[in-house]
């Protein structure tokens, strides 16, 4: 058995030409990773001010969006951390929702 030697068969060998590539095994967890969108653009800072930005990163209740979510890396996530608890201080946007604020009820899941 020692003695025997191992060959490989073609369809595992290293392709031939520039054109062909080996095929890439199919994907086990769900889609592609999410990129940072303000790595992806190159801004450098993100601005309070700037309401139409921050509200991407908010929820319907008024929530930050976790990382997992918006696809931001840890180094922005926390300027938009910041940005929107900026935003929320000075009433440019809400901390709760206006029928919670006023009716004093969650909606309840299910």
């Amino acid at each position: 058995m020692a003695s025997e030697e191992r060959t490989t068969p073609e369809s595992t060998a290293a392709p031939s030409g520039p054109s062909e590539r080996p095929a890439r095994p199919p994907r086990r967890f769900g889609s592609r990773r999410k990129v940072c969108r303000f790595c992806a653009d190159h801004i450098r800072g993100l601005d309070y001010k700037d309401i139409g930005r921050l509200r991407m990163y908010v929820s319907e209740r008024g929530k930050i969006e976790p990382r997992r979510k918006t696809g931001a890396c840890l180094r922005h996530q926390r300027l938009v951390a910041t940005a929107v608890k900026r935003a929320r201080h000075l009433a440019l946007l809400p901390y709760t929702l206006q029928h919670v604020r006023q009716t004093g009820v969650f909606p309840t899941r299910g």
